[in-house]
């Protein structure tokens, strides 16, 4: 019994050391329920690569898309709370249950934050076809021909909401066509067939100096540096669509995580973000940091948790 005692004695002195292997001693998983190639992928990417060297661990980009983003959703919630699987997501956290009341769990409880990415707001413009100058020109062509203007983005995605939420608090008229995404909505604004759209600066720029797309209102809290002539949402008289940020993206860990590997990674990511080449290439996305210790973004979150569903139900806007 003696000799049996102290083998397992021996076997629990060798297996110390290996519990207490410091975080991270294994690659990681980052889940993004999107497609590859996507500016939010671009955005994990520009930071995972540094962020691996500090950590001195691979990190890998698992692109989960479909279904709005509930199936990668959905498997990064049924992941080990270790925190060798994490979670890229945004704002819609906050409300997806809104859109898919089916969705089967609540990604507020299903997750904690640990480090935000990136923030930045929408632009609403017109085509180049359509008889308006500013907004307040724009909101008077819609009430004086109600039903005949066209509004498209992609159905449950930010530009959308931003932009019915805009119709609905114009009092106007204006007929919401749903799309797949964004990139199917700019044949039709330039053929004429759609009148509205909302999007990030960075993606409709390109059009909107090439003067196809005209530029009526930014929903930020100060004018876009790049669009310096082209008014706030606030300043153009509704306060209430001059949100900040529209769009924030977040790494998530499954709750049960560990305190302190939130608060490594935390305070690793936003080292990151510091890095010079991490700005730069922020820069050249037309993406905002937005720095914030653990605790804080946490309560960042909690308030924008209350923030977005009543403007989500506002909308009106439902998934299949």
């Amino acid at each position: 019994m003696r000799l049996i005692l102290i083998a397992a004695g021996l076997l629990a002195a060798a297996a110390g050391p290996a519990q207490a292997q410091p975080y991270p001693d294994k690659p990681i998983r980052l889940i993004v329920p999107l497609v590859a190639g996507s500016p939010i992928v671009s955005v994990g990417r520009v930071v995972t690569t540094p962020l691996a060297t500090r950590l001195g661990q691979q990190i890998v980009i698992d692109a989960r898309p479909g279904g709005g983003t509930t199936i990668g959703l959905k498997a990064a919630a049924a992941a080990a709370p270790d925190g060798y699987t994490l979670f890229m997501y945004g704002q819609n956290i906050t409300y997806v249950l809104d859109l898919y009341p089916d969705l089967g769990l609540d990604p507020m409880k299903a997750f904690v934050p640990v480090a935000n990415l990136m923030t930045f707001s929408h632009v609403l413009v017109i085509g180049s076809q359509v008889p308006a100058k500013t907004l307040k020109e724009f909101v008077a062509l819609a009430k004086a021909s109600p039903g005949k203007l066209n509004f498209g983005a992609g159905l449950g995605t930010m530009p959308y909401i931003v932009g019915q939420y805009f119709i609905q608090q114009a009092g106007v008229d204006i007929v919401s066509i749903p799309y797949r995404g964004g990139e199917q909505v700019r044949p039709d604004i330039l053929g004429g067939r759609i009148h509205m759209n909302t999007g990030p600066v960075a993606s409709l720029m390109p059009l909107i100096r090439d003067g196809k797309l005209r530029p009526l209102a930014y929903t930020g809290a100060k004018r876009h540096p790049q669009l310096p002539d082209v008014p706030t949402m606030i300043e153009s008289g509704y306060p209430q669509v001059g949100w900040h940020p529209d769009v924030w993206q977040a790494i998530f860990a499954p709750t049960g995580t560990p305190a302190a590997v939130i608060e490594k990674l935390n305070t690793e990511i936003n080292a990151t973000l510091n890095l010079p080449e991490v700005k730069t290439a922020y820069e050249r996305l037309g993406a905002n940091m937005d720095i914030m210790p653990a605790r804080e973004f946490a309560a960042f979150v909690a308030k924008e948790a209350k923030k977005w569903p009543p403007i989500i139900k506002a909308t009106g806007v439902k998934m299949q």
